[in-house]
């Protein structure tokens, strides 16, 4: 694989552990023949309907969830328990992929990927950071998220206290999230 939509894809995918969409290979300048092409000669691999992975891409940590996040049409944001995973606040071992997508997410023809949970909603940029290629909840939202998704009180207490050791959330928004989360509180 040579030439100038090669090597523009190759950036793309590069910053997504080896993954892309066929609208970004489009977006580089490979056409749905050539992209066919590679998958035929074994260059690239297809994952599922509209997401690909370059054959000889060292793996990365993430790449099941940039392939979700690639599903999404990059519209979802990771939350709830995997956000907490990845920012390592608490013991929590997530059985399922949160991720947050905004209301007017449609899905497309294809089902939801069984391992993925679709929470709707809005997530402002400020609310929003990054682990390694993939979009993820600030560790406030993340806990405020599994408050109400009702995470176990051990794990929340866990994840509110690590937080504040590490100083990643605000002493008053941590005030907050404790108040409205704790039973009795404000919720």
């Amino acid at each position: 694989m040579a030439g100038r939509a090669w090597n523009a894809l190759f950036e793309v995918a590069s910053s997504q552990e080896g993954l892309f969409t066929t609208e970004q290979a489009a977006s580089a300048g490979l056409s749905r023949q050539l992209l066919r092409f590679h998958v035929e000669r074994g260059n690239v691999r297809r994952l599922r309907r509209g997401v690909y992975r370059i054959v000889n891409y060292p793996p990365g940590d993430h790449e099941d969830l940039v392939e979700l996040w690639l599903w999404s049409k990059q519209a979802g944001v990771f939350s709830h328990e995997t956000a907490l995973s990845l920012h390592g606040l608490s013991d929590v071992l997530p059985k399922r992929v949160h991720l947050t997508v905004p209301p007017a997410f449609r899905r497309r023809r294809e089902s939801i990927p069984g391992a993925l949970v679709l929470h709707p909603g809005e997530v402002p940029d400020e609310e929003r950071a990054w682990v390694g290629p993939v979009p993820v909840t600030e560790p406030g939202r993340t806990l405020l998220d599994c408050a109400a998704g009702h995470l176990s009180p051990d794990l929340l207490l866990q994840a509110v206290e690590q937080a504040r050791a590490r100083g990643l959330v605000a002493a008053e928004r941590l005030a907050t999230i404790t108040t409205t989360t704790t039973p009795g509180g404000a919720r």
